[in-house]
């Protein structure tokens, strides 16, 4: 069997004081596969994105990223596989507010050799590659591209977060409920760019959404209560 982008097998995670247990036993994307999860707030979408992401620690069970797992791993061995293997597009979309689009976007390649190594060989330079990004996003204005984030709106700084998940072709990318801000042209825009890049890379998507419309679009589509169990 082929190395999975995303393989748990036996989640279990629980807030302190027991106040709900999320169960999952069992979830994989392949290279290339793309999902869609969805399911009502506060059953445990968010914090299933954070325990793929190392972010979080499971009570109990196992987590791997391109066949490196991450469950049982020390915080800065997550940290590093989290910047290798993973771009991530949060609901606050934790970008730096003291740099430019520019410098946002390129900033996983700061952290990663390895990312930053395939985003210099496919477009020549890592400017470039946040250009291109950018620039499929529709903020390709000379002008915006180097101002702040802070200048920006949320639907600009959405897409922003979106380029700096894709740059540099990692193994997996999760999206929470990243076309929240999008009006619909640029919704369907921002998952158009998505999927050709992560056909292009053979990057993984899971993808959180609210937005039941773009679940059509998915290999795959499924409810949190398809795949775990959530109790109160």
């Amino acid at each position: 069997m082929n190395q999975a982008a995303l393989e748990v097998s036996d989640l279990r995670f629980q807030w302190p004081k027991g106040r709900w247990t999320l169960d999952l036993p069992a979830l994989r994307l392949e290279a290339g596969e793309r999902l869609f999860l969805f399911g009502p707030s506060g059953t445990g979408k968010s914090t299933l994105l954070n325990l793929i992401a190392g972010t979080l620690q499971p009570t109990a069970g196992q987590i791997s990223v391109a066949g490196k797992t991450l469950s049982t791993a020390s915080g800065p061995a997550r940290d590093r596989l989290r910047a290798d293997h993973m771009g991530i597009v949060f609901q606050q979309f934790n970008l730096l507010p003291f740099l430019s689009l520019i410098d946002n976007v390129t900033l996983p390649c700061r952290f990663s050799a390895k990312r930053r190594k395939a985003a210099v060989a496919r477009f020549g330079s890592l400017d470039a590659a946040a250009r291109h990004y950018l620039s499929a996003l529709g903020l390709d204005d000379s002008a915006l591209a180097s101002r702040r984030v802070i200048e920006l709106s949320v639907g600009q700084q959405q897409r922003v977060a979106a380029a700096r998940a894709l740059i540099g072709e990692p193994e997996l990318v999760l999206c929470d409920e990243p076309t929240s801000a999008l009006d619909a042209k640029n919704r369907d825009q921002f998952v158009s760019l998505l999927f050709t890049e992560c056909e292009a890379a053979k990057t993984a998507l899971l993808f959180v959404s609210h937005d039941l419309s773009l679940a059509e679009r998915f290999q795959r589509r499924q409810s949190l209560a398809e795949l775990a169990e959530v109790q109160s």
